[in-house]
């Protein structure tokens, strides 16, 4: 057995045995210094919905590393997007050159301002799909000229398993974070509700209370109040629980969009109108067709379109807006009301983020609504944003694929 296979069974080894990332590859940078040319190495993986590509992890025989971790980019149209498609190395000798050809390419921008010459990417992979890249780097120019691809790719599957190892690890934590904040959940949010429907129910056991209509009605409207806030937040339990665990079931069908939008918006109408709130369509009468599941789509617009509502003040105007532009319709929300500042935006779309910003009028919420429509969103093939001003108000917006 030749010394490069002695020394990636001992990089396996390390993998099997629990080390961290970090351990295993600053192990590895030092091993095969004499196995493959390099002065620089890093590692990115791609996020869960192959969106983005984000740096993990980097190391040099120089300082400072302009691209170092957290850096993150978009997979979609990149040239990493061609070394997924094609699952084979990517050779650049003269990262000058390449950079005055494309010189839009950020990333490539700050490596050769780090001095790097050349460079040689390998895909990551693991049960079948593109998990992150492998980037090697030298100072000089050329230096991948009479590169042995099958070498790197022997290297790049046995490091695969250490970043999946990652990724597996990272999602338990989530996974472990997640479930600690839903017992939360029933322990305080449920609990306090369901002690206010026994004390109403306790009062509805007075003779002198059912005789009385009017607080018979009101302690009725409370219970029903109450038990639709429980009602709600146990299906978004249940609804973030199953589409977590891969379980997000969509039946979609050729819609005719505008007129859904215009009857979803419609079911807003009486709520809006008890804060007195307007909604508003700027809906024209013929949109592209789209495949969607039309019961997860109103969610979708449900949960913006009450938020909106949720967070605006008397005597301003909720919009629904809906375009097509780019081979997509591109659906907004957007509200007078408070707005978000900048630095909260980033809380955003994630489970249990919350920001500042309160309701207007004392209502719920339990931080997985958006949560919710970014998963519903992609499961569609869209994407999610905002736009937000102090004072000014906001403007969430979704797109969905033209069918």
């Amino acid at each position: 057995m030749s010394q490069f296979h002695r020394d990636l069974l001992a990089i396996t080894a390390r993998i099997s045995r629990g080390d961290t990332l970090e351990q295993v590859f600053d192990n590895f940078y030092e091993a095969f210094k004499n196995h493959v040319p390099y002065d620089r190495i890093g590692v990115a993986i791609v996020t869960d919905d192959q969106s983005l590509v984000r740096s993990i992890w980097a190391r040099a025989e120089y300082q400072p590393l302009l691209l170092a971790t957290a850096y993150q980019s978009e997979l979609a149209g990149s040239s990493l997007q061609k070394i997924i498609e094609t699952g084979q190395p990517r050779i650049i000798n003269n990262l000058e050159e390449y950079l005055h050809n494309k010189p839009d390419s950020h990333a490539t921008g700050l490596i050769v301002k780090e001095g790097v010459r050349s460079s040689l990417t390998c895909p990551l992979r693991a049960d079948g799909r593109a998990i992150g890249f492998l980037f090697f780097s030298k100072t000089t120019k050329n230096a991948y000229e009479k590169a042995h691809v099958e070498t790197f790719l022997e290297i790049a599957e046995h490091l695969s398993l250490a970043v999946a190892r990652m990724q597996t690890v990272e999602r338990l934590r989530q996974l472990n974070d997640m479930k600690n904040k839903f017992l939360g959940i029933a322990a305080h949010d449920l609990r306090s509700p369901l002690a206010a429907v026994q004390s109403y129910s306790d009062l509805l056991a007075d003779p002198d209370t059912l005789a009385d209509d009017e607080r018979k009605n009101f302690i009725l409207g409370r219970i029903k109040s109450v038990t639709t806030r429980m009602l709600n937040l146990i299906n978004d339990l249940l609804d973030i629980s199953a589409i977590e665990s891969g379980q997000l079931n969509l039946d979609r069908k050729p819609t005719e969009l505008s007129s859904f939008l215009k009857e979803t918006l419609a079911n807003h109408e009486l709520t809006a109108k008890s804060k007195n709130i307007k909604v508003a369509g700027e809906i024209p009468d013929s949109l592209p067709s789209v495949a969607i599941d039309t019961r997860r789509i109103a969610q979708v617009i449900d949960n913006l379109v009450s938020n909106a509502v949720k967070f605006s003040r008397q005597g301003t105007t909720v919009t629904l807006r809906a375009e097509s532009s780019d081979g997509s319709v591109k659906i907004s929300v957007s509200d007078q009301g408070q707005g978000i500042p900048p630095e909260e935006l980033k809380r955003l779309f994630q489970e249990f983020g919350k920001t500042s910003v309160k309701p207007t009028d004392g209502e719920k919420s339990t931080g997985l609504g958006l949560a919710i429509v970014k998963k519903i969103v992609s499961g569609h093939g869209g994407k999610v944003g905002v736009s937000s001003q102090v004072g000014a108000g906001s403007t969430f917006h979704f797109t969905l694929p033209i069918a």
